[in-house]
Order: C-alpha cells, then sequence, then structure tokens
C-alpha cells in the first residue's frame, strides 16, 4: 500500500465514519469494499440489488459491508418525499421522484442528506455531470458557500517540493472556465481543504505562464486580479500569483523569478486557472510521476461527496474514502 494512502487511513480509522458506495456494477468497488473493511478504513454500505451484488462479487468477502437495496429500502417513501420538496419547484412530481431515487448515485447521496451516511464516493462508472448534478440538486452548497468547486490529494514519492511531495490540485474537475472572483474563491476553499487533509500549512500559488509580470495579457492580468482578491478575503493565507509552476515549487528558481514572495518557491496549493489545465496536470503528474492521485474530492458542499476518475483502481476509491471520512468530521464541526 502506497505510503501517502497509509498515513489518510490511518487517521480514517479512527474517525467511525460510514460511506455510501453506489457504483455496485463495478468490480472495482468490491475490490475497495474488502480493503477498506480489512483496513477499517470505514464502514460501507453498498447501494444496489443484494443478489446481483453478490454475483458480481463472487469470492470476495464483502459479508461485512451492508447492502441496502432502494426499491425495497424501508425508509424509500421518505427519500422520495424529501428528493420531491427539494426539486418540486422545477417541475419534479412524485412520481419522477420516486424514478430518480431508483438512480443508486441519487440515493446514495440523498443518504448523504438524510444523516444515514457521512459520505458518498462515486464516480468510478459514472462521469462527473452525473455525480456532481446529484450532489448539487440534493446536498446543495454548504451555508454561507456561494461556489462549490473540486480538487485532488497529489503525493509525488521522493519529491522534496510541496508538503515532503504531497499538493491539493484545484480546480481539476467542475468549474471549467472560473472568473478572477471564482478562482480566488476555489485557491481559498483549496487552502482550507489542504490544511484539513494534508495537516501543514497552505501556501498557495495562483498559477500561469507567466512570473510577476513576465508577461502582460488578458489571462495573465486575470490571475493577478483572482490572486489580490484572494488576499482579500483571506488575509490571513499564503497566496501568490501571477506565477509559473517552476517559480511556484522549485526554491532556486524562485530566488531568480521572484524574490522576496512569501509563496513561491514553497507552494503546496496549486491553482489552475481553467479546467482544460487543471485536469491535464493533475493526469500527466499521476501517469508520468507515478503520484498517488486522490480525488476528484468536491469541496464547498453541505455533505462530502467524491467524483472519482472512470479510470481509477480500488485503492484510489480507497484513499477517496478515507478523504471523505476526514472532510466528514470537519463537517460535523
Amino acid at each position: 500500500m502506497a505510503k501517502y494512502l497509509d498515513i489518510l487511513s490511518e487517521r480514517a480509522k479512527k474517525l467511525n465514519k460510514t460511506i455510501a458506495l453506489p457504483e455496485t456494477e463495478d468490480i472495482r468497488t468490491f475490490q475497495a469494499t474488502v480493503k477498506i473493511l480489512q483496513r477499517g478504513v470505514a464502514n460501507v454500505i453498498l447501494v444496489g440489488n443484494e443478489a446481483k451484488i453478490k454475483a458480481l462479487a463472487g469470492d470476495l468477502d464483502i459479508s461485512k459491508a451492508r447492502i441496502v437495496n432502494p426499491e425495497t429500502y424501508e425508509r424509500r417513501d421518505e427519500y422520495v418525499r424529501a428528493f420531491y420538496e427539494l426539486r418540486k419547484h422545477k417541475g419534479v412530481t412524485l412520481d419522477s421522484a420516486a424514478e430518480m431515487m431508483r438512480d443508486y448515485v441519487y440515493f446514495a447521496v440523498m443518504m448523504a442528506k438524510l444523516g444515514e451516511v457521512d459520505g458518498v464516493v462515486s464516480g468510478s462508472n459514472h462521469t462527473s455531470s452525473d455525480t456532481m448534478r446529484a450532489a448539487l440538486q440534493i446536498v446543495k452548497t454548504a451555508p454561507g458557500v456561494t461556489l462549490a468547486s473540486s480538487f485532488f490529494i497529489i503525493s509525488v514519492p521522493d519529491l522534496e517540493y510541496g508538503s515532503n511531495g504531497t499538493f491539493v490540485f484545484a480546480d481539476c474537475g467542475m468549474v471549467e472556465m472560473p472568473t478572477p472572483e471564482e478562482l480566488a474563491y476555489i485557491a481559498v476553499c483549496s487552502a482550507k481543504s489542504f490544511e484539513l487533509i494534508v495537516q501543514d500549512k497552505p501556501m498557495v500559488a495562483m498559477l500561469s505562464y507567466s512570473t510577476k509580470g513576465s508577461a502582460k495579457s488578458p489571462l495573465t492580468e486575470a490571475i493577478i486580479v483572482a490572486a489580490k482578491h484572494a488576499q482579500e478575503i483571506a488575509p490571513d493565507l499564503a497566496i501568490d500569483g501571477e506565477l509559473q509552476v517552476d517559480a511556484a515549487i522549485v526554491p532556486e528558481v524562485a530566488a531568480t523569478k521572484a524574490p522576496g514572495s512569501p509563496v513561491v518557491g514553497k507552494a503546496n496549493v496549486l491553482i489552475f486557472p481553467d479546467l482544460n489545465t487543471g485536469n491535464i496536470t493533475y493526469k500527466i503528474v499521476q501517469r508520468l510521476a507515478k503520484a498517488e492521485a486522490y480525488g476528484l474530492i468536491l469541496q464547498g458542499l453541505a455533505k462530502p461527496i467524491s467524483d472519482l476518475s472512470r479510470g481509477c483502481s480500488a485503492e484510489d476509491i480507497v484513499g477517496a474514502v478515507a478523504i471523505i471520512c476526514i472532510q466528514a468530521t470537519a463537517n460535523n464541526k
């Protein structure tokens, strides 16, 4: 098991959280369930048809997981009514609400909404829009939060940069073309997520193809505005931009390109200007640097939800579950 996953798992197992896994038509869900239960990371609820789950799981021992079938669950009517009340202003009827509660992802997210589970991990065989739509329609954003976004925990082995090789990358999966104000908010939320999960001081770099005016265009100006806005709304955080990646994380380059900045050469929270950049970068780092990549983890929601990549492994699911457990404890507080 990878080193950083060990750390996450040890923290999560002390929290005794319960996580719903709705993708019970995918063998990776059961492979992950075995690991989660063996390591004591969390309690697991598998959402789906019990006979089909057991048939697909085969010899995998998932006996300690609880199986909940949306078709026969004793609280089904309550779930249908709750979804109807949430969405009736959008034209949802009781009949259409009943149909939506047959969807395993929607049902799992409703379990989180009603407090039966502490969080949901989905995405291994659903698109991001499937998971995010359910999350935004049911659990919605946390009180006082106007923008939900996402991040990855990236841990690169044997790397001296970041926090012992560990970073938060954001946004890599949700906000496609953030305005400077939205980018500032993503930066502040990501810093808080880093502090919660990595337990180190966040050093936030607003990334660009330019460092401190080495180029000038509407793209670089937008990053400068975003960095200033982030500094204004969170003056206690170390945030700087616009910065190129090498200036942000490599001390020797930072000394030449941006001397005097509190962040350069020490950044561990990397904020990308748009979704293209963030998503491409995390996948390159994961595949070429053989990094551990855990996420997507949604932030700013009232309940913790993870939206996995469809290329994820069973170990990736375990990591996401551990992070959701940690997020759930913070949400409860």
